[in-house]
């Protein structure tokens, strides 16, 4: 047996080394499943980012209507929104909206 063993050698190194880079290139760290985890995970912060910058424009746009200048018109909404003000003979109506 030790023999036929050491006959083979060369073919059982071989063998082993093709599994072993073969098991590396599917699986592992850089292998291939990890390629497509890694490369959906791109994807969806890519998509984050875009998201985060328009919110930071619509941010940015917002606030020049409050500081370079003053546009009343935004004003009176968000005071109609955030302190449910409204003008002199209208009726508010409260609607809240319930998450299921």
């Amino acid at each position: 047996m030790l023999g036929k063993i050491k006959n083979n050698y060369f073919l059982i190194v071989s063998i082993f080394l093709i599994f072993y880079f073969f098991f590396n290139l599917l699986d592992g760290e850089r292998g291939f499943f990890s390629y497509f985890k890694k490369k959906e995970i791109l994807i969806n912060l890519q998509n984050e980012e875009s998201n985060l910058s328009n919110k930071i424009k619509d941010i940015k746009f917002k606030n020049s209507l409050l500081s370079d200048k003053l546009d009343l018109d935004y004003i009176e909404t968000l005071i109609r929104e955030k302190f449910l003000f409204g003008k002199e003979g209208e009726t508010l109506y409260i609607i809240k909206k319930y998450d299921n």
